[in-house]
């Protein structure tokens, strides 16, 4: 029986790696957006950034790597450490179907146009942004918390 925490042990407990992946995965969207026949993956790799970038988020917080994919659930768990990120709730939201949707044939495909495809890459462009800078000012915290208590000694 294969279980998910088997592949969560084998995963970075990095956050930069995980934010590497996930800036990764934005070019790729960028580039395949401009492609009508990958719009459905550029579509998975915007989903695919924000994942990564709130899984790093998370992890640098906590310490803990969650386990995943729906991008509301870790937006609620990344704001347990900053308020804003509840104002990401709707686009979340929207970026999810491009989880499962856009990877699988179907009876009945999810039709992803260009406007489409190149609303979903604003959404993760800015979402990827927002989520980098609270990652850098969560850093400079540290830094500038360890040279408080480097000048204390």
């Amino acid at each position: 029986m294969a279980t998910n925490n088997r592949r969560s042990n084998q995963d970075s407990k990095r956050y930069f790696d995980w934010l590497d992946h996930s800036s990764a995965d934005l070019v790729a969207a960028s580039l395949l957006k401009e492609d009508d026949r990958c719009y459905d993956q550029a579509a998975f790799h915007c989903q695919q950034s924000i994942e990564k970038a709130l899984k790093a988020y998370i992890l640098l917080r906590s310490g803990r790597l969650y386990d995943g994919h729906n991008l509301t659930w870790l937006c609620r768990q990344a704001k347990k450490y900053h308020k804003g990120f509840q104002q990401w709730y709707d686009e979340s939201a929207d970026l999810n179907q491009c989880y499962i949707e856009t990877r699988y044939p179907a009876d009945v495909d999810k039709e992803i146009d260009y406007k489409m495809v190149q609303g979903f890459f604003t959404m993760a462009k800015e979402m990827y942004r927002f989520i980098f800078e609270q990652v850098d000012q969560e850093l400079e915290r540290r830094e500038q918390a360890e040279e408080r208590i480097s000048r204390g000694k």
